[in-house]
């Protein structure tokens, strides 16, 4: 069987951790650390990747992306927006669909790690991977906490929530519903629920909340739709993405309510496919090519100098795209 890094950590008396950065000659570390790492990986037989143990010392240029899939197009747009701006600055992309699966996270930072890539963006919907802590690279988040020490770059989810609360506040609605996907500890998206909340309290309103699984199939978040449109009384939802807000519009009309007579509708993202194909749709637009440039911005700075001081959270500002389904 092959040796893990924890092998090597045991049999030379440093942490995973430590064994992951003389792989990866990441940070600062003593010659003694090196040869006893060094010593147990040859003990042990352990060979990361032949073009890693040449390049040692070196940039690979290769950059690790992993995100949930790309079906969703504001996930597609984003890596296309990666692999531009990366391709620019002498960089080339590998892109892990990590989807809802611990697992295959896991096996992908490992992969990216034999790999010897130069840094990591993830955007991860997986909770739980111990091995972000472990790694040893740079590594910037989009929208997820993954650790202490990895920066976040989103966008003004807070305000988002503000902004869709107060359109659906001016188009008249009373009755307020909000869909989420899951709602994780210490995720920045949980702000469009917090600020969509806040805002309504300002005015003593009060909303529903449905949370649907990311992982959840189009069929089985229609349906929780369908029985939710059926049960309450509500004129005015708030969909923290755009495609569950789609789903709305697909369930509304097969029941017969109209929209924006019945239902004012708002959902979050404002890709370019739903900007392209449904201008109809009231939403909240996400600043993607400016959060790409800010992840990778920070994360070369990481990889020229590891131990440079960042920000825990940066912060983009989001806007209001205005369509018929709230006027």
């Amino acid at each position: 069987m092959m040796a893990t890094l924890d092998d090597i950590a045991k049999l030379a008396g440093v942490s995973p951790t430590t064994v992951s950065r003389v792989i990866n000659n990441y940070g600062s570390l003593s010659e003694k650390t090196k040869t006893k790492v060094f010593a147990a990986m040859k003990e042990l037989n352990y060979q990361p990747n032949s073009l890693a143990r040449s390049l040692k010392g070196k940039k690979t240029h290769l950059i690790g992306v992993i995100l949930p899939g790309v079906s969703n197009p504001f996930f597609g747009q984003m890596v296309q927006e990666i692999e531009d701006q990366l391709f620019k600055k002498g960089f080339r992309m590998i892109l892990c669909n990590a989807g809802s699966d611990s697992e295959k996270e896991r096996a992908y930072l490992r992969m990216l790690m034999a790999n010897r890539v130069d840094g990591i963006i993830a955007g991860s919907h997986n909770l739980g991977i111990e091995e972000y802590q472990k790694v040893g690279l740079p590594i910037i988040s989009f929208d997820r906490y993954l650790s202490e020490n990895i920066p976040i770059v989103s966008s003004d989810n807070y305000h988002g929530g503000q902004l869709a609360a107060q359109a659906l506040l001016a188009s008249g609605s009373e009755h307020f519903q909000i869909i989420t996907g899951a709602n994780r500890p210490n995720s920045p998206t949980n702000a469009r629920l917090t600020g969509f909340k806040d805002t309504l309290a300002k005015r003593d309103r009060t909303f529903d909340l449905l949370e649907l699984r990311f992982s959840s199939t189009p069929n089985i978040k229609g349906l929780k739709i369908k029985e939710m449109l059926l049960k309450k009384n509500v004129d005015g939802i708030f969909c923290t993405d755009d495609l569950t807000a789609l789903l709305v519009i697909q369930q509304a009309r097969e029941l017969g309510i109209k929209i924006p007579e019945n239902i004012r509708l708002i959902g979050y993202d404002g890709t370019r496919f739903i900007q392209n194909y449904h201008p109809e749709l009231t939403t909240i637009m996400q600043p993607i090519a400016d959060i790409v440039t800010m992840m990778i911005d920070l994360l070369l700075k990481r990889i020229d100098d590891h131990e440079c001081q960042l920000e825990d959270n940066y912060v983009l500002p989001v806007k209001l795209i205005t369509g018929e389904t709230t006027i």
